[in-house]
């Protein structure tokens, strides 16, 4: 069976603008979703990302959680008949507020697999409190547990296959441990990106106060240099057939360009097609 990722709808956030996109909006609120994905198709499933812990704890970043009974991982994962003990390995992009909120409802048999830099980079206090006490205190559990955690290093070692068709890879953007999963399925190269790309209307479509031809728009919250964000996206852009960000609904990429927008699975149907762009008169 082709590998297939399942969207999972963690629920939104309500935060101000320009944390998304660098500059937009500046004291707006917006809205946005807080998807995880799940890998099927493969010897065992496979979950990236958890969300995040409760609607409180969105709180200590002023931000707000709108998380109610169907989002929570258990009734997201039972959709594909799935239960988090069914789960071989929990992936993270990285360990961000929203992003590893959940590790401690997996059985400590279920491994949790991250970049090495990306857990030396939650204590360090560079993107403090982004990364709160409880969720990074249940991985220190993990690291005293044997095989309940893996530490991948990405930056040495290159991409590492986790199982057939399903490879991790440093991203090189948003923090300095954050990493790409790239999914091999039947229509190409998926890759979840986490918060490498927040919105793709406004970074990459349409990107807000650029000029150049092709440059994308950073995020407002990364902790990388402004080059290594862009060169980042742009690699997602050029390696890629589908794109699935945490905060955005997944994208189809042909030529480096948004033609598409997903829904809930990928490959899946195109929920909106984008008009290729018409450089020259006819």
């Amino acid at each position: 069976m082709p590998l297939e990722i399942k969207i999972l709808d963690y629920g939104d956030i309500e935060l101000e603008s320009s944390f998304l996109v660098l500059g937009r909006d500046c004291g707006r609120t917006r809205r946005v979703l807080t998807l995880g994905f799940l890998i099927v198709g493969g010897p065992y499933p496979v979950v990236v990302d958890t969300g995040y812990r409760s609607n409180q704890i969105m709180e200590t970043l002023g931000m707000r959680g709108l998380q109610f009974h169907e989002n929570m991982i258990e009734n997201q994962l039972a959709r594909h008949g799935v239960r988090t003990s069914d789960v071989r390995f929990v992936c993270h992009t990285h360990l961000h507020i929203d992003h590893a909120g959940k590790d401690d409802l997996f059985p400590m048999n279920t491994t949790v697999v991250l970049n090495r830099r990306e857990l030396e980079y939650s204590v360090s206090g560079l993107m403090h409190p982004q990364y709160p006490a409880p969720d990074i205190k249940h991985l220190i559990d993990r690291l005293h547990t044997k095989s309940a955690l893996r530490f991948l290093d990405l930056e040495i070692t290159g991409p590492v296959e986790l199982m057939p068709g399903v490879y991790c890879d440093a991203a090189n953007a948003h923090t300095e441990g954050s990493m790409n999963i790239h999914v091999h399925t039947a229509d190409g190269i998926a890759t979840i990106c986490g918060d490498v790309i927040y919105d793709f209307n406004d970074q990459i479509v349409t990107p807000f106060n650029e000029i150049h031809d092709a440059e994308p728009r950073t995020t407002g919250n990364h902790g990388t240099s402004k080059r290594a964000e862009k060169a980042s996206i742009k690699k997602l852009l050029s390696g890629s057939r589908y794109l699935l960000p945490v905060h955005d609904r997944p994208a189809k990429i042909e030529g480096g360009a948004v033609v598409g927008r997903l829904h809930d699975q990928v490959p899946g149907p195109i929920v909106q097609s984008l008009p290729q762009r018409n450089w020259f008169p006819a």
